[in-house]
């Protein structure tokens, strides 16, 4: 009977998960390439009218723009959530997990209409401040900029609380203890030592959450109204109403593009191996 080198047993395990990519991930990313450049006739036109036309290019500001923004406001109320969770919320520590987590295993649909109730001209907190008497007209809450920030950063949170939670929770009390014990303040402990042992973790959610919302769909289409329309809704417009597949698939070539040059832009500041694969 042959033996079974290691090898064979490597290839064994690896082979089925790549077949799986390759037909589910490589082939179709494939056809959105040729489709580019064959629709509605071969060559180059999709990309050139994508580089001419000035509607792309808001819509790109608009879709790095709000991407920006919402990892911005990921971090820093990730973050608090997070070292509260990891140093003082011991006893409701499931609690608090659990009120990140519910929220995350509901529908980003419902999530988003969700806030159309809330943010809408009669929706609660118009109602609230008419009732109290702060404002006589309902202030403009959404189909604009705002109300989807605010809807993707109450969406995105979890992506960047969980990544951070797992980072801090391994990190070692008795640092920032010895730090206090030579006379460093708690403020100069945290940030000098405490802080950049973070830094994986932040960086970890910083692209989890910027990735993720470039292509957004869902809750800039809803909250902002086609008032906001960020590339992942133009293309869909494109496609839908437009029939315009060759130049649809030309963006969406661009929009992979964009989000490969990111990955690349923070492989030079950061390991990303050591902030995708090897967190502790």
């Amino acid at each position: 009977m042959p033996q079974i080198t290691d090898s064979f047993r490597y290839w064994m395990l690896i082979v089925p998960a790549l077949a799986i990519m390759i037909i589910f991930y490589i082939f179709p990313v494939l056809g959105i390439w040729q489709i580019s450049v064959t629709e509605p006739e071969a060559g180059f036109g999709n990309y050139v009218r994508m580089v001419e036309s000035s509607a792309v290019r808001t819509s790109f500001l608009i879709t790095f723009r709000v991407a920006a923004i919402t990892t911005v406001g990921c971090l820093i109320l990730g973050y608090i959530v997070a070292y509260t969770i990891s140093n003082y919320a011991s006893r409701l520590t499931p609690l608090m997990l659990a009120l990140v987590l519910l929220p995350f295993w509901v529908s980003v649909l419902i999530r988003s209409f969700s806030w159309i109730v809330l943010l809408g001209r009669s929706g609660l907190v118009n109602d609230t401040l008419r009732d109290a008497g702060i404002i006589d007209t309902p202030i403009r809450l959404m189909h604009n900029e705002l109300g989807v920030l605010i809807a993707m950063i109450h969406v995105m949170l979890p992506f960047a609380i969980l990544p951070m939670l797992a980072n801090l929770r391994g990190i070692s009390g008795s640092y920032v203890q010895a730090a206090r014990g030579l006379g460093a303040s708690e403020w100069t402990a945290f940030w000098h030592v405490y802080f950049p042992q973070t830094l994986p973790g932040v960086m970890s959610a910083a692209l989890l959450v910027f990735v993720l919302s470039l292509g957004f769909f869902i809750t800039p289409a809803l909250l902002g109204g086609g008032r906001v329309l960020m590339i992942s809704e133009y293309i869909t417009y494109q496609i839908q109403e437009f029939l315009a597949w060759g130049l649809g698939s030309a963006l969406s070539v661009a929009l992979l593009i964009a989000t490969a040059l990111v990955l690349l832009i923070a492989a030079r500041f950061v390991n990303l191996r050591s902030v995708l694969l090897d967190r502790k």
